[in-house]
């Protein structure tokens, strides 16, 4: 998503010739784009955003299962 923005952002300035982001080459402004691209297909590829997904899932069961105890009156925190 940064790369996105930062793409996003240098592609105005150059459209708008705004700053030294005027006198870049097309390439540098819209490299930002492939390297999404890239970072997308990298974290497809080796299971980074299914484990993401995965830890989100897990932390929302865990909530409800904290939230369910809580309301039942069963402590929560274990013993030692």
């Amino acid at each position: 998503m940064l790369f996105l923005g930062i793409g996003i952002l240098l592609l105005a300035m150059k459209y708008l010739e705004f700053g030294p982001v005027a006198m870049w080459d097309w390439w540098v402004c819209l490299s930002p784009f492939g390297l999404a691209v890239a970072w997308w297909a990298w974290a497809d590829w080796s299971g980074y955003t299914k484990k993401k997904a995965v830890e989100k899932e897990s932390a929302k069961r865990q909530a409800r299962i904290d939230k369910s105890k809580e309301a039942l009156g069963i402590n929560t925190k274990r013993r030692r």
